[in-house]
C-alpha cells in the first residue's frame, strides 16, 4: 500500500471510531447517551490502536501531523515526506468525520445542543483562556511524542506496540484531557471541524473557528517540544531544533495572551 494512502485510510478509521464514541455519548437517543469521560477516553485509545494495527506496516501509522513533524525533528522521518503525510492525514480526518455523521444520521435532528454536535467533530475548552489552552495542548502532545519515543526505544513484541500506544492515548485523556478535550492531533480537530462546516447537519450552529488555531498550533509545537526534550534528556543532544522549539513555544503562548486580550473579557477564564 502507498504510504500516503495508508495515512489517509488509517486517519479516516481513527476519526470514524474516535468521533463515533463521542457521538455515541453526546447525541440524543443513542444507546450510549450520557456515558462518561472514561468511555470517550477508552474509545479514542482503541481507535488509535485499530488505526496503528491497520496501517502501521505500510506507513508507520503516524495518523497525526504532530507525530510526523516531531519524527522529522528527531531525524527518524524525512522532511520531504512531511507535506504529503499531513495532506493525507487531513483528508482522511475529513472523510472519517463524514462517516461518523452518516453513522448517526437520525440523531443530529434529535439533538438540540449545538455545542454537543460540534463536540462530535472537534474539541473545545472547558474554560476558554487561549494561553492556558495552548499550554495544555503543548504539554499533552509533548507527553504523547515522548511516550511514543519511549515505546520505540524498548524491545516489545511488534504486535503489542499498537496496544501500548492506545494505552498511552487513554492515559493522556484521563489525566490531561479534561481542560481542552486533548486534541493532541491537528488533523483530528481541523479535519472534522471542516467537515462540520461543510456537512448539512440539522441546526448545527457555528464551527468555532476562533478556537481552531489552538488544537492545530498547540500540538505541532508540543510535539516538537516532546521530541527535543527526549533528545536532550535521553540522547544528550542539543541542536538548532532545541532553540527553534523553545522560541516557538514562547511565541505560541504569547499569541495566546494576545488572543485573550482581543477576545471579550467575559468570555475568557481568569488564571
Amino acid at each position: 500500500m502507498n504510504v500516503y494512502l495508508a495515512e489517509f485510510f488509517g486517519t479516516a478509521l481513527l476519526l470514524l471510531m474516535g468521533g463515533g464514541v463521542v457521538a455515541n455519548v453526546v447525541l440524543k437517543k443513542s444507546k450510549g447517551e450520557a456515558a462518561d469521560w472514561i468511555v470517550i477516553a477508552i474509545g479514542w485509545g482503541l481507535a488509535v490502536t485499530l488505526g496503528v494495527y491497520a496501517v502501521g506496516q505500510f506507513s508507520g501509522a503516524h495518523l497525526n501531523p504532530a507525530v510526523t513533524v516531531a519524527f522529522a525533528v528527531t531525524g527518524d522521518f524525512p522532511w520531504y515526506q512531511v507535506p504529503g503525510y499531513i495532506i493525507a492525514q487531513m483528508l482522511g480526518a475529513i472523510v472519517g468525520a463524514a462517516l461518523t455523521w452518516l453513522t448517526y444520521l437520525p440523531h443530529w435532528r434529535a439533538t438540540e445542543d449545538k455545542a454537543a454536535k460540534l463536540g462530535v467533530f472537534s474539541t473545545a475548552p472547558g474554560l476558554r483562556n487561549y494561553m492556558a489552552n495552548f499550554l495544555t495542548e503543548i504539554i499533552g502532545t509533548a507527553v504523547l511524542i515522548a511516550g511514543l519515543l519511549f515505546i520505540g526505544a524498548n524491545q516489545f513484541t511488534d504486535g503489542l506496540n499498537p496496544l501500548i500506544v492506545g494505552a498511552l492515548i487513554v492515559a493522556i485523556g484521563v489525566s490531561l484531557g479534561g481542560s481542552t478535550g486533548y486534541a493532541i492531533n491537528p488533523a483530528r480537530d481541523l479535519g472534522p471541524r471542516i467537515a462540520h462546516a461543510l456537512l448539512p447537519i440539522h441546526n448545527k450552529g457555528g464551527s468555532d473557528w476562533a478556537y481552531a488555531i489552538v488544537p492545530v498550533l498547540g500540538p505541532i509545537v508540543g510535539g516538537m517540544l516532546g521530541a527535543v526534550i527526549y533528545r536532550l534528556v535521553f540522547q544528550n543532544v542539543i541542536d538548532a531544533w532545541t532553540i527553534v522549539t523553545c522560541i516557538l513555544v514562547a511565541l505560541t503562548l504569547l499569541l495566546g495572551q494576545v488572543m485573550n486580550k482581543k477576545a471579550n473579557k467575559e468570555d475568557i477564564a481568569q488564571i
